[in-house]
């Protein structure tokens, strides 16, 4: 049985990544821009165009369905852009910046870093290259692709967790969440009362935060985040509106 799940569950996999037509990339900014932009560390978010990426936009009511790490070169004399997703297909890997030229996206940065934290995050997402998705928990994704249930807002987000298996593991988002919480950096931390306590004399309540588990997390997330910046290639160039060429309208 568990043969037979596997390969229902790849066929499976092969139907919900195909892309769909119809797409249209309005983003102005080259992929150059974009990876003169990047910086190790950093966040990519991905509008896709697959049925997967459909099902996951519909239940997070969010533009964003894929993310991704950027961890600089491959090889340290390589000049390319390299990044980590979580692949429902080909598992946890790295992939060239090219491969989403056709996409919009958008880039989270965190505050703060150290190098030492930067790396160990790095280091985290790496050592889980090579690690396959149970595609038996497709099962649990094909359901919205088929039918999208009327379901409120407020409840689409929990329906991610539902099912026999942990359909979560199918979103790039719970990697780079968990690389993120191995060294207690915020995403989006459960506020719960405040704790007293005393610095240099002064009285002050400091906020407790906990964790929520990392495969409850989906790209928007990081874009909500209050602890992540949202880097936009023309503005870090020195964006001036008075440059700008105008023309007249096209007709679109």
């Amino acid at each position: 049985m568990n043969a037979l799940n596997r390969a229902i569950g790849e066929r499976l996999a092969t139907f919900l990544t195909k892309s769909l037509p119809g797409y249209e990339r309005i983003d102005t900014i080259s992929i150059a821009q974009v990876a003169a932009t990047l910086q190790t560390g950093d966040i990519l978010l991905v509008e896709g165009n697959s049925r997967i990426s459909t099902a996951i936009k519909y239940l997070t009511q969010s533009s964003w369905s894929h993310a991704c790490l950027y961890v600089g070169p491959a090889e340290a004399s390589s000049a390319d852009p390299y990044l980590i997703e979580a692949d429902l297909r080909e598992g946890v890997r790295l992939v060239n910046l090219d491969r989403f030229s056709r996409f919009n996206l958008r880039i989270c940065r965190p505050v703060n870093l150290t190098a030492q934290d930067t790396h160990k995050i790095v280091e985290f997402a790496k050592s889980k290259l090579g690690y396959k998705y149970d595609l038996r928990n497709v099962f649990d994704l094909i359901r919205y692709v088929i039918q999208k249930p009327a379901v409120p807002n407020r409840y689409r987000r929990a329906m991610l967790g539902l099912g026999s298996g942990d359909p979560t593991k199918a979103i790039c988002s719970t990697l780079i969440a968990e690389a993120y919480q191995s060294i207690d950096y915020p995403i989006l931390p459960r506020r719960k009362g405040y704790h007293c306590e005393s610095d240099n004399g002064k009285d002050g309540e400091v906020p407790q935060f906990y964790k929520r588990h990392f495969t409850h997390f989906t790209p928007r997330d990081f874009d909500l985040s209050p602890y992540f910046r949202i880097v936009k290639p023309t503005l870090e160039g020195g964006f001036n509106y008075q440059d700008a060429q105008w023309r007249e309208s096209a007709g679109f």
